[in-house]
Parts: structure tokens; sequence; C-alpha cells
């Protein structure tokens, strides 16, 4: 399954961690962030609940940007 969400980051460096960090969180198939859009899309694994794999996205985000907010 495949999920677009608004996401609310400050400079292109920050986005490129944030990517990267989702990209290692367990149920995540692939992420990507675009600073330009303000779009965070993730594709999650087969059976993996989203609501728990997004909650772990969003505090990996934090750590990168405290500020930052992803609306889900």
């Amino acid at each position: 399954m495949k999920k677009t969400y608004k996401i609310e980051v400050d400079c292109a460096v920050c986005a490129g961690k944030m990517e990267d960090q989702a990209n290692k969180i367990e149920g995540v198939k692939s992420a990507s962030v675009s600073f330009l859009t303000q779009k965070l899309k993730v594709e999650f694994d087969d059976g993996a609940d989203e609501n728990e794999v997004m909650k772990k996205v969003v505090k990996a985000c934090k750590k990168i940007e405290p500020d930052s907010e992803i609306y889900l």
C-alpha cells in the first residue's frame, strides 16, 4: 500500500535525512520526502500495520527536525 502525507520540513538537507531514516523503519518498503512539494510518500510492506509504522516514522523525523510536522 502506498500513501502520501503532508509534511512541514524547513530545509532540503533535513528532508534528505528524514527520508534516509524513514527507509530504515521496519514495515517501510520505500519512502521519499520532497522538500519542494512538502510531501512524504510511503510504501508499506505487505501486512505492515500502517499506523504503528507511521508512529515510528514520525518519531525518527522529529529527532532530525523537532519542529517538523507530518499530518497523518
